[in-house]
């Protein structure tokens, strides 16, 4: 007897054994008899030819042997929706009961176990207490009987259907049509076609405030086009999607406070220009995007932009960031709390990665969080203070002055150093005595190899650190804060050397650095609060 053959099999997902393919060819394949589907598979290397078989093309594949004819019985069409969540969620055969299978369920907040139901109305009930459903990699390719959702499970609200058989956005939204209150939705994972001109906006996606797309081969102008359909969205995901360019959103995800792009290949910088009015946006995470620059043309030095108003959390790494000038633009975004820009070329341009940490936080006025890490109150005032010390003497040469009337330093300073009006603002234009005999960034200090201890915490174990002799003891403390994780009080540092038979002397001037004070290597530096 023949193998069943869905009619829409024509690009429907499938899979065959464990491998996922999409249809892309169903008929005969002369000289053999019978129906064959031609697919194309996710991994290309399990195929055989690009879709031409005895010279004649039967379909087209992405790679040259991303293509193979499989019989109709070889293919896994799928199942709908509600049989994958039986299947996981209840107990379906004699099998499961005579063995006493303990399954787990979330119910709200409550974990619920059990064994064996032996009735239907109890599973029923047991089904529509479920808000939060997992049925990934359960080969769901469609929605099922219309209203069976709804009437089986009512309760949920969150849904994860990743890496499963939906071959189009259309079976998502029959799915979605039937929880009421959906709120999270995970279709990750699942190569299906997109609307490619506008359609009527459904009211499935109403509620939506989580939405996950990654890996599905989306578009920027798809997502646009589905975008009417989710006006309470919050959170939306598209990492690796081959997403090159962006169109600025007219209308549309303006509640939008998250959004990922992750690991698709952005043609420039400058398209981040026509997502930057999104009003709600509080972050953006642009990891392995490509971009080498970051430019806000509106905003001159020193001032704010009027792009991303709302954006606190920036993640850039892994991308191609090779000028300080791209870290000097962020200064302009009004908003900007917290910055991940691990992996970047830039930051190869400092050898120690403290001092590279300082030259950020000096640079971007708002910032708390770097790379992950807190930026104290301390630690940002030794690095403004190190900031404007290191580069005093090019503030002298480019036209900068301590009399303010012949104070005129060059635009290329400015450009390069954006924040330095700002900082002599704050703390005074730099002293011509803190100016002399400043060793450039580049030379490399002496390093003091020391012990670092903490005399009123017996449980903080001793730790031994080396530290540039000319590191000054507002930086020491910055760094002791991190490193001991200690809580934002003011911190009173001593050292105690062989030399001085058991005498401690007071670490007492910020702004002095480790050798003004003769510390030698082998010294032990107390840590008190």
């Amino acid at each position: 007897m023949a193998a069943w053959v869905p009619s829409d099999a024509l690009g429907r997902r499938l899979l065959c054994g464990t491998e996922y393919a999409t249809v892309r060819y169903v008929g005969s394949v002369p000289p053999t008899a019978g129906i064959w589907l031609g697919v194309e598979w996710d991994d290309p290397q399990r195929g055989k030819h690009d879709g031409t078989y005895e010279g004649t093309q039967y379909f087209k594949c992405r790679h040259p042997k991303g293509g193979s004819f499989i019989r109709p019985n070889k293919a896994n069409f799928g199942v709908d929706f509600l049989t994958a969540v039986k299947d996981r969620y209840t107990l379906n055969d004699e099998r499961d009961v005579q063995h006493g299978t303990e399954n787990t369920l979330v119910f709200g907040k409550k974990t619920v176990e059990f064994v064996g139901m032996d009735s239907i109305a109890e599973q029923q009930r047991q089904l529509n207490q479920l808000v939060d459903i997992s049925v990934r990699e359960c080969a769901v390719s469609h929605a099922g009987q219309k209203e069976e959702i709804s009437r089986t499970c009512a309760n949920i609200r969150h849904i994860n259907l990743s890496k499963n058989l939906l071959s189009s956005w259309e079976t998502v939204t029959a799915i979605a049509s039937q929880v009421q209150n959906l709120e999270t939705l995970n279709i990750s994972e699942n190569k299906m076609k997109f609307p490619s001109t506008s359609t009527s906006v459904s009211a499935a996606f109403s509620k939506l405030r989580i939405l996950a797309l990654n890996q599905t081969e989306i578009t920027w102008a798809e997502v646009l086009l589905c975008a009417p359909g989710w006006p309470a969205l919050e959170e939306l995901y598209l990492t690796s999607n081959n997403i090159t360019v962006l169109e600025r959103p007219d209308n549309v995800l303006q509640t939008l406070k998250l959004l990922d792009l992750s690991d698709n290949q952005l043609l420039d910088g400058n398209q981040l220009h026509l997502i930057a009015h999104l009003p709600r946006l509080e972050q953006l995470i642009l990891r392995n995007t490509g971009i080498s620059s970051i430019h806000f043309p509106d905003a001159g030095f020193g001032c704010k932009t009027k792009m991303f108003p709302s954006l606190k959390r920036l993640a850039i790494n892994d991308n191609k960031i090779s000028q300080w000038s791209s870290i000097n633009e962020l200064d302009k975004l009004p908003s900007l709390r917290s910055l991940q820009c691990h992996n970047n070329p830039v930051m190869d341009t400092e050898k120690n990665p403290e001092t590279l940490r300082q030259l950020i936080i000096a640079k971007i006025s708002q910032l708390e969080v770097l790379n992950k890490s807190e930026i104290l109150p301390p630690e940002r005032k030794g690095a403004e203070l190190d900031y404007r010390k290191i580069f005093g003497n090019d503030w002298l040469a480019a036209g900068g002055n301590w009399n303010p009337e012949k104070n005129k330093p060059s635009e290329e300073f400015l450009a390069a150093h954006p924040r330095y009006p700002s900082l002599c603002l704050k703390y005074g234009a730099p002293e011509e005595g803190e100016l002399k005999g400043r060793q450039p960034l580049t030379l490399k200090n002496q390093l003091l190899t020391l012990t670092i201890k903490c005399p009123e915490n017996p449980e903080q174990k001793p730790v031994e650190k080396k530290l540039p002799e000319s590191m000054t003891i507002q930086r020491v403390k910055g760094l002791l804060y991190r490193l001991l994780k200690i809580p934002g009080s003011e911190l009173k540092l001593s050292y105690e050397s062989s030399k001085l038979e058991g005498k401690e002397v007071e670490l007492d001037n910020d702004l002095k650095p480790l050798q003004f004070y003769s510390i030698e290597n082998g010294d032990c530096v107390l840590v008190r609060w």
